[in-house]
């Protein structure tokens, strides 16, 4: 919210801002910024464009939504440049009255306790989609700007990384909130696969890894091996075992680190799941074995979190 000394101007601030960042959107600005005319939120709302140095016909859509929007009672500020080149998140800017876009979080003192906490991990979800957040302009001038790192950084993951670094935490949703369009030219495209994978390995090594001693890969298969490979020389060692239900890797004994400069080269057992012992960091993905692989997980009794996490 504006930070005001007059009462009046406090009650009159609006408690939600709509942040619309604007590259080169004029296929899809009309769809989105009627959305915005739509929502049923009933408190005092107002839309906060920043043109990004668009060349199409952004802006002359802009101004015409103003006009609609100013007079169904949302305020619009517009904000943005003409130079050259996008210049992306930059946290200056925002202006001083906007909410933005982050991890659910009440204050920069506290934040809400966690739902699925563990499932930060993964690649996706299914607890945490960039698009879906929502927090307080305290809560985001508290955990700090987006990365500036320009095209190919995921500053979103960043972002909510550094969220829970200082304490935030997550409350799900379970309820479609938001529309997603991901097209060819979305910036999206720009961020390599390889590039997430690397900051989800090692936020893992700094968030989880320490606490434990010694752990389990459960799958023995591409994605765990992939995992294994990833790590430090100190988080390997700490790899007891790989687990899985094929019997064909079962009987193979074990998985040899052929790339390894360590001699003699890591071996690692692989085991039957239920022979093998927690924690586990699961490598399997979910909703895909029709079930059983969550009722594998489920006989084993174990707590998420503690026993478990998934980074699938």
């Amino acid at each position: 919210m504006r930070a005001s000394g007059d009462p009046a101007a406090a009650a009159a601030a609006p408690h939600v801002s709509v942040i619309l960042p604007v590259h080169n959107a004029e296929l899809w600005l009309d769809e989105c910024l009627e959305s915005v005319l739509q929502q049923d939120f009933e408190g005092a709302m107002e839309l906060s464009v920043f043109n990004d140095a668009s060349k199409d016909k952004s802006a002359a859509i802009i101004d015409k939504w103003k006009v609609k929007l100013e007079g169904s009672g949302i305020p619009v500020v517009i904000g943005g440049h003409d130079s050259a080149s996008p210049r992306g998140g930059r946290r200056d800017d925002a202006s001083e009255g906007e909410a933005t876009t982050g991890s659910c979080s009440p204050a920069p003192d506290k934040c809400e306790s966690c739902i699925w906490p563990q499932r930060v991990f993964t690649s996706n979800g299914p607890t945490v989609i960039m698009p879906t957040w929502f927090c307080s302009r305290a809560w985001f001038s508290h955990v700090g700007p987006f990365d500036e790192g320009g095209q190919g950084v995921p500053e979103d993951l960043l972002f909510f990384h550094n969220h829970l670094r200082k304490g935030g935490g997550v409350i799900r949703v379970d309820q479609s909130l938001l529309l997603y369009r991901y097209h060819p030219n979305a910036a999206t495209r720009s961020v390599l696969e390889t590039t997430i994978w690397t900051h989800r390995v090692r936020f893992l090594e700094e968030r989880v890894l320490p606490h434990w001693a010694a752990f389990t890969i459960w799958n023995a298969g591409r994605q765990g091996r992939r995992l294994y490979r990833s790590l430090t020389a100190e988080a390997r060692r700490k790899v007891v075992a790989f687990c899985d239900v094929d019997e064909k890797k079962i009987r193979k004994g074990f998985y040899c680190y052929e790339d390894s400069q360590e001699r003699p080269k890591p071996r690692v057992p692989i085991l039957h799941f239920r022979a093998a012992r927690p924690p586990f960091v699961i490598c399997v993905k979910l909703d895909l074995t029709g079930g059983a692989f969550e009722d594998n997980l489920r006989s084993l009794h174990l707590q998420e979190g503690r026993d478990f996490l998934h980074f699938s």
